[in-house]
């Protein structure tokens, strides 16, 4: 059975990393991560997606043992692959939701910061503790990170290896919400709802927006931005949206994804 898995209702997929008894990330859960997001990326009928460890701890970074006898030639070939198996999950073009429980750490925390947004547990533990093993973040965490939380905060935690909890991670915009453990899945699911009632190609466009303008100077930003911008008013959704803000005021339209 493999260890990564995915689940859609009501517009709703879920990828599911379940490889107990921590959801360690060895190549085998880093493939299956690849293929869920090509998934889940091809199909019409997801609109927004989960990815979710359990109740108990969403990641606690990659398997050390499958490492531990890894040279530098053979990390140069896994190198490449470990990062698209995360890029994967980082490119799905709809809205994605990490769904923290208990652990975030090295591949775990990676896995949780190529999502758009964050929900956690207040007894969640996150932190990128490479650097007490020798080595750095190699699944995107340097280049993640510093770009959510800035370049200073982010060396706090690479350096260091130190993990913080959910309140400093919610201070310092490393995660969006914290809830209690056992309404983590509840809350984010209940987003993931209101986020799938959305008008699926404009959230196509802003995320896209986003994720290509923080790459680059603010006037190229700008074009990238103006390009999406006037391409939605090619749109069904568009003037569904206007139709209704016209008639019954904001936040009532049906959209159909079109």
């Amino acid at each position: 059975m493999s260890a990564v898995s995915v689940e859609v209702a009501t517009g709703i997929a879920t990828i599911r990393v379940d490889r107990p008894p921590m959801n360690a990330l060895d190549t085998a859960v880093q493939a299956g991560l690849a293929q869920a997001a090509e998934e889940v990326t091809e199909r019409d009928d997801v609109r927004v997606v989960v990815v979710y460890g359990g109740e108990k701890v969403f990641a606690a970074g990659a398997d050390v043992k499958e490492m531990a006898d890894w040279d530098y030639r053979t990390m140069i070939l896994r190198s490449q692959r470990l990062q698209d198996s995360f890029t994967a999950v980082a490119r799905i073009p709809k809205p994605t939701i990490a769904a923290i429980t208990g652990y975030a750490l090295g591949g775990g925390l990676e896995l949780a910061l190529c999502t758009d947004l964050r929900v956690c547990g207040d007894n969640a533990k996150l932190g990128l503790p490479e650097i007490l093993l020798g080595i750095i973040p190699g699944a995107g965490g340097t280049q993640r990170l510093s770009r959510l939380v800035g370049p200073a905060r982010a060396k706090d935690l690479i350096l260091t290896g130190r993990f913080v909890d959910a309140q400093e991670a919610l201070r310092i915009g490393l995660v969006d919400r914290v809830v209690a453990p056992d309404d983590v899945h509840t809350e984010v699911m209940d987003l993931a709802g209101r986020l799938a009632r959305g008008a699926a190609l404009a959230q196509r466009a802003a995320k896209e927006a986003v994720d290509r303008g923080i790459e680059t100077d603010l006037g190229t930003g700008l074009a990238i931005e103006r390009s999406l911008f006037a391409g939605l008013f090619g749109t069904d959704d568009r003037t569904i949206g206007m139709a209704s803000f016209l008639a019954n005021g904001p936040g009532k339209a049906e959209f159909t994804g079109r």
